[in-house]
């Protein structure tokens, strides 16, 4: 870890850490503990305060309109509230004080926002995995209309950055037209480069779904939530129910799991695709798209850390190839 890094953390455990102990209370806790340091945010726990300081370029409106959102009435019980103003006097929603990257000054502040513990999905057991649970949250994420305003749902403009990052990380290389040839395949709003149809472009989304989105609160054993609003939005819903609709397709999910899945969205009412029949229609184009991003990061990580991608990544690569040889199946019409 750098001393930059070291820094960081040891400002968010601080934060979290005065939260959890009024000043001039001695307590022994142990050191902060880091849940997650990536360029997309780092994420630290002080005992029941967790504090994340997120991307450098932030918005800053769209994270407050999104904060915002994870703590409306509308959406309690399905995406976990961050701590208030009033339980946190001093860092109420974007606090200053970490600097954004090495060589920017300290008066250019990364946003640090504070949440309450969850317990997380437990990756050692993944019998127990929760995919019907978070396929209920989806619909019923879905089914809210949006409280105010909001930006775009941000999952087509992260794939778009993947492919960027894969293409500057591995020029030349023979592994990347594949990957390219089904990304230019997409239509233009799944890459990034306009909205969603619009009869599909203004559902409340999370944008980027996966298990690890998560947890149970209050901790150890409350119901499940949704976390990690950073690209929630308006947007097609499909999007949403893209990655375990393309683990499924590349064999990563078992068949049992997304029936599961599907099934539970489907009785809750969810929006993104039909109550009965294939889903494919809805979901192809937005399953190619988080096969593409998947295989692009892969990549990208792998040229990073001079290593060849592991079994599971290699499989969505190899997802890409298969796409780029096969036309779109648009059965559904999409733009209109």
């Amino acid at each position: 870890m750098t001393t930059t890094q070291t820094s960081v953390v040891h400002d968010l455990g601080a934060l979290a850490h005065r939260l959890v102990h009024p000043a001039r209370t001695r307590c022994v806790c142990g050191p902060p503990e880091v849940l997650a340091d990536r360029s997309d945010g780092t994420v630290v726990r002080s005992g029941a305060i967790v504090a994340k300081a997120h991307a450098a370029g932030t918005d800053r409106g769209a994270l407050a309109a999104r904060l915002a959102l994870a703590a409306a009435p509308q959406l309690a019980g399905i995406l976990l509230a961050p701590l208030t103003a009033a339980e946190n006097p001093e860092f109420s929603g974007s606090a200053p004080g970490l600097p954004e990257s090495p060589g920017r000054p300290a008066s250019a502040p990364r946003p640090v926002t504070l949440w309450p513990l969850g317990t997380p999905v437990d990756p050692t057991d993944p019998d127990a995995a929760p995919w019907a649970e978070a396929a209920v949250l989806l619909a019923r994420l879905h089914r809210t209309a949006p409280p105010f305003p909001l930006p775009p749902m941000r999952g087509p403009a992260k794939a778009a950055r993947a492919v960027a990052r894969m293409r500057a990380a591995l020029p030349g290389d023979p592994a990347v037209p594949p990957v390219l040839t089904a990304w230019q395949a997409l239509p233009g709003w799944a890459r990034g480069e306009g909205p969603a149809p619009a009869r599909r472009a203004g559902f409340l989304c999370h944008g980027d779904l996966h298990l690890g989105q998560l947890v149970r609160h209050p901790a150890p054993d409350g119901p499940w939530l949704l976390i990690d609003v950073d690209d929630a939005g308006a947007g097609d819903p499909a999007w949403d129910l893209a990655r375990p609709a393309a683990w499924y397709a590349a064999g990563l999910l078992a068949p049992e799991d997304w029936s599961a899945f599907l099934d539970a969205y489907r009785s809750a009412g969810g929006p993104a695709v039909s109550a009965t029949g294939s889903p494919w229609p809805e979901l192809d184009v937005p399953a190619r798209a988080l096969t593409v991003q998947t295989a692009a990061l892969a990549l990208a990580k792998g040229a990073a850390e001079r290593r060849e991608p592991d079994e599971l990544e290699q499989l969505m690569i190899a997802s890409c190839a298969r796409i780029a040889t096969l036309p779109p199946e648009l059965t559904v019409d999409r733009t209109s």
